[in-house]
């Protein structure tokens, strides 16, 4: 589980509202379902050897950590409008670009990797090194940064357009 941290998410609305019902999902209908799961377990006998009691509660811990998890994420959210078509990549565009000296380009969705659904993009955050690094460049410019292997790397911004979905 990934630890709490004072970063802002930048989230779409739809992101933000799946979140929000996911958790409620979690802390109500599916958090019943496992104490009840565990409370039948027990009732059965020994819980040495009780198979069922053991997965159960191994179930509520993973549950009770996600719930930690998206609380702490919908607390950091900063829900966004879709970004204006200005050519300026920021979290919520969709960006195709090119590594320097490279005739192909790619494309990635910026924004939060947890969360976003690329709708088959990559997704990179901001905070990634190439997120942070193509964060506020324009169409056209060249950026650089250096990759998780050490090498750095320059791109060129070919396109950036707010994502739809």
């Amino acid at each position: 589980m990934s630890q709490s941290t004072s970063e802002t998410i930048w989230l779409t609305q739809d992101a933000y509202d799946k979140l929000v019902a996911e958790l409620a999902d979690l802390k109500g209908p599916k958090r019943s379902e496992i104490v009840e799961r565990i409370a039948a377990a027990r009732d059965e006998g020994d819980l040495k050897e009780n198979g069922g009691y053991h997965a159960a509660r191994e179930e509520q811990g993973k549950l009770e950590g996600r719930i930690l998890q998206l609380e702490d994420m919908l607390r950091r959210a900063e829900v966004g409008e879709t970004p204006p078509d200005d050519g300026i990549v920021e979290p919520g565009m969709k960006v195709t670009y090119r590594f320097v000296g490279d005739d192909e380009t790619e494309e990635f969705l910026l924004g939060s990797r947890e969360l976003e659904d690329g709708g088959g993009l990559t997704v990179y955050s901001p905070q990634s090194p190439l997120g942070a690094a193509i964060n506020g460049a324009k169409k056209g410019d060249t950026v650089s940064y250096e990759a998780p292997n050490g090498k750095t790397l320059e791109v060129e911004v070919v396109d950036a357009v707010p994502f739809t979905g």
